[in-house]
């Protein structure tokens, strides 16, 4: 039987952005679905069914969306959050580390992405919502492959939206700056660390820190999902919180030598 309210399918629910996600779909009126990879140790909030998901597997990603679809009839709004950070120089991730990292961040969402795609155009309606990062247009030293997945997603999502949006679906972006969540301790770490950029990553890794410390609080970004999911006419990029905004307008304004000066003293590297 169709669910008589809208339906939101979240990834990555168990915390962070993904929980407060489903909290504030909930409180907007969706019936909510979220997903971890291992549901037995997650506590659902009134109003979210949870469901065991491996983006990484097509298996798991089809098994997901048919429950969904047997259970609840409708998939209305999809929020592609799953994802993992990288730490390091480019030079210190090797290949198949940063393939890892792209597994999930790229291709999980293109997975799942493919999988709810017919089913929103049958209904000839549905939102896509991509949780991006400001690291989505802007340069981070010693995140080099965690921003490349997400200048990826970035570029898939505008693309894809050209595609679908003539059957009813918009395919969004929501670009969260440093959200106070636990990120940076689930990072993968470079397997490869040479010794020339032990001290700039030691340096880094002690600006993460206090940047998550003094973070956006995860409901400020499922706030702006929520405005995604729920907007009459949507944009195609939600930048989210103020210093998501500042970034967005700058990097747009700046001459381009001030905006890398601005990247190398943020990150307490010489000029």
């Amino acid at each position: 039987m169709a669910a008589t309210r809208p339906v939101a399918l979240v990834t990555g629910a168990s915390s962070g952005i993904g929980k407060a996600a489903t909290r504030a779909l909930v409180a907007a009126g969706f019936q909510v679905i979220g997903t971890s990879r291992n549901t037995s140790r997650v506590t659902p909030g009134p109003g979210v069914t949870f469901l065991d998901l491996d983006v990484t597997s097509d298996e798991s990603v089809a098994t997901v969306v048919e429950q969904v679809m047997e259970r609840f009839g409708r998939i209305d709004v999809l929020v592609n959050n799953a994802g993992i950070g990288s730490n390091g120089a480019a030079e210190e991730i090797s290949v198949g580390q940063a393939q890892r990292v792209f597994e999930v961040n790229v291709f999980g969402l293109m997975r799942i992405t493919r999988a709810v795609l017919p089913h929103m155009r049958a209904q000839g309606r549905g939102r896509i919502i991509n949780i991006s990062s400001v690291g989505g247009f802007v340069p981070n030293p010693f995140m080099a492959v965690y921003v490349a997945t997400k200048h990826a997603v970035e570029g898939y999502s505008e693309s894809l939206d050209h595609e679908v949006r003539e059957h009813g679906v918009r395919v969004l972006l929501v670009e969260p700056a440093v959200t106070n969540t636990p990120f940076d301790a689930n990072m993968v770490q470079a397997d490869t660390p040479l010794p020339v950029y032990a001290q700039r990553r030691h340096t880094f890794d002690e600006v993460v820190a206090a940047s998550m410390r003094a973070g956006d609080d995860p409901a400020v970004v499922a706030k702006v999902i929520v405005m995604a999911a729920s907007a009459l006419k949507p944009k195609l990029r939600y930048p989210a919180g103020p210093a998501a905004g500042r970034i967005s307008v700058l990097r747009r304004v700046l001459p381009a030598r001030t905006f890398d000066k601005s990247i190398r003293k943020l990150n307490r590297m010489p000029g």
